[in-house]
This record gives structure tokens, C-alpha cells and sequence, in this order.
């Protein structure tokens, strides 16, 4: 799957992965499943665009992450997009939170190029214990 065009199963494959991954905050995996120049973009901020800057972002997350769990509600194949309908419960620095979520991924040679992510912030940021957006 690393290699060559990857076909709907394939993307599923690899979008269950990346769920896992986030699930057992194995942030290593996370990044891996990364092409070297992918794109993790939560749509209210600025992208965050390569391996570098993508492993910066997941220190800070997982600096402080006890627990996530993405609860997929629903996952398909749109157009070669990969969707998912999910809430993230997740436990992060002694405060519990919840949020839905809507995320777009596209994919090629066995990594995830682009992940759009589309959340209420104030709510993630509420259930982070987190008063003010420092991230904008």
C-alpha cells in the first residue's frame, strides 16, 4: 500500500489506522502515517504543513493528552476523499470534553496527504480546560 494509487479499501484501511493511532496516543504512528509534506489543518487556523511542524503540534497535544477516543459515527469514501462524522472524547490536563466532529482526508502512497478538520473550536477548547485561544 505504500506504493502506487490506492484504492477506496485501501484509504479506509489507512483512515482506521490513523484513528487507532490517535486512540492509543501513539503520536509516533500518528506522524508516520504522514506523508513527509502532509497538511493537518483544523479549517479555523492556520495549516500545519510537514513532518516537522506536524510532530511540533502533536508534542504540545500529547504533552498534556490523558486520553482520546474518536468515536466514529460514520466513514466513507466520497469523490477519493475520505470522511468521517466522529466525536473526540478525550481527557486532556484534568478536564474532560467532548466534540463533534467532521473530518477530510486525502491520501496517496500509503499516507495521508491532507487532513481537514471541521470543530466547533470554543468547544474544544472549553472541554481542554483552556479559557483563552492562544492558537489564533
Amino acid at each position: 500500500m505504500t506504493t502506487g494509487t490506492m484504492d477506496d479499501a485501501d484509504k479506509l484501511d489507512l483512515a482506521r489506522r490513523m484513528f487507532d493511532a490517535w486512540d492509543t496516543l501513539d503520536w509516533d504512528l500518528v506522524l508516520a502515517l504522514f506523508a513527509e509534506d502532509g497538511v493537518l489543518h483544523s479549517v479555523m487556523q492556520e495549516p500545519v504543513v510537514g513532518h516537522d511542524a506536524i510532530r511540533e503540534r502533536l508534542a504540545i497535544l500529547g504533552s498534556k493528552a490523558e486520553s482520546i477516543t474518536l468515536r466514529i459515527k460514520a466513514l466513507g469514501v466520497i469523490d477519493g476523499r475520505v470522511f468521517v462524522e466522529r466525536v473526540d472524547d478525550f481527557w486532556f490536563d484534568g478536564h474532560h470534553g467532548e466534540v463533534p466532529v467532521v473530518g477530510i482526508m486525502r491520501m496517496a502512497g500509503g499516507r495521508v496527504t491532507e487532513w481537514l478538520e471541521y470543530y466547533d473550536r470554543p468547544t474544544l477548547l472549553a472541554g481542554m480546560g483552556i479559557a483563552e485561544d492562544f492558537g489564533h
